[in-house]
């Protein structure tokens, strides 16, 4: 018998969000513009928790993510916990992954679960409803996605997004140089453009005729909730592969910045007009200045400042 207290994805979405919750597009935008396009990574590798002095334990794992979240409260415009390494740690490492996106809630900071789910059917359903759905104690603010099973396998967690408020980040262009062998594919019909138009249509759906040019302090529009995952040292990509990011209408979040080598005054030139959806990503070049409190913090001011600059 089905549980009452857990969503079902099957029932259609309509593009509007939860009872109490505006849609992730529009959250993720007013926090971008007030905190800077920083979204802070929060990844307790295990050198990471030797570096702060804490063990490698469940209760390391939560001692780092709640130190970490306190200094990018009220600085960032996101967080995003990096789900495989606290799966590392079984169901202990789940319990502190639930407290982490519950103090990012109580602190009004939007979170990211970083992971990268993808998989059809009552399968997909069911990723959704641990990520998205309301009840869960895993549900985050947003979800990286996997579409290479087809980017219609994510229909459970995309329309379950919109009825809840949340959004999707959906992997297209990634930072590593192994996904060239698969995004790449295709020449000017490469597979990223093909998630890309995907995505864009996504949003239409979503926004409608919403969200025309300039409506936010950052000149953005109004953004759908159905992001895409862009590395930051894509280079020049997306103009080899014909890829048009305004069109997407979406938050770009965008990893490699920091430590991974890009800088802020790269971006411009990876992103060219949809500069200001991009939500870049720092974790390292951040949490190499742990366990203090303040230096996280101030590294984390100095991002987001450095990123503001950057993509105005």
């Amino acid at each position: 018998m089905p549980d009452p207290s857990v969503p079902d994805p099957s029932v259609p979405a309509t593009p509007s969000a939860g009872p109490d919750r505006a849609p992730f597009g529009a959250r993720l935008g007013r926090a971008m513009d007030e905190h800077g396009p920083l979204c802070v990574g929060i990844d307790p590798h295990p050198g990471l928790l030797d570096a702060w002095g804490l063990p490698r334990t469940a209760e390391g794992l939560r001692r780092f993510g709640l130190t970490a979240l306190e200094a990018a409260a009220g600085h960032a415009a996101a967080v995003k916990p990096q789900v495989a390494l606290y799966e590392a740690y079984g169901a202990a490492g789940l319990a502190a992954l639930e407290e982490l996106l519950g103090a990012a809630r109580s602190a009004g900071l939007l979170s990211v679960a970083d992971a990268k789910r993808g998989d059809i059917g009552s399968t997909m359903d069911a990723y959704a409803a641990a990520w998205l759905g309301e009840g869960s104690p895993l549900a985050a603010d947003a979800v990286t996605l996997s579409p290479y099973l087809g980017f219609e396998s994510l229909r459970p967690a995309l329309d379950l997004a919109a009825r809840t408020g949340r959004g999707t980040f959906v992997l297209a262009l990634t930072s590593n140089p192994e996904g060239r062998s698969v995004q790449h594919v295709g020449g000017d019909a490469s597979v990223a453009r093909s998630v890309c138009e995907a995505a864009a249509a996504e949003n239409a759906r979503l926004l409608g005729d919403a969200g025309a040019p300039g409506t936010t302090t950052a000149g953005r529009g109004a953004l759908g909730s159905c992001g895409l995952v862009v590395g930051a040292t894509v280079g020049d990509a997306l103009g080899a592969l014909g890829i048009d990011l305004t069109a997407v209408r979406g938050p770009l979040l965008a990893p490699g910045y920091g430590a991974q080598g890009a800088r802020a005054a790269d971006l411009p030139a990876v992103f060219g007009r949809a500069g200001a959806q991009v939500l870049a990503t720092s974790s390292r070049a951040i949490l190499r200045e742990g366990p203090s409190v303040a230096g996280l913090r101030e590294a984390v001011r100095r991002s987001a400042g450095e990123l503001a600059e950057a993509l105005g």
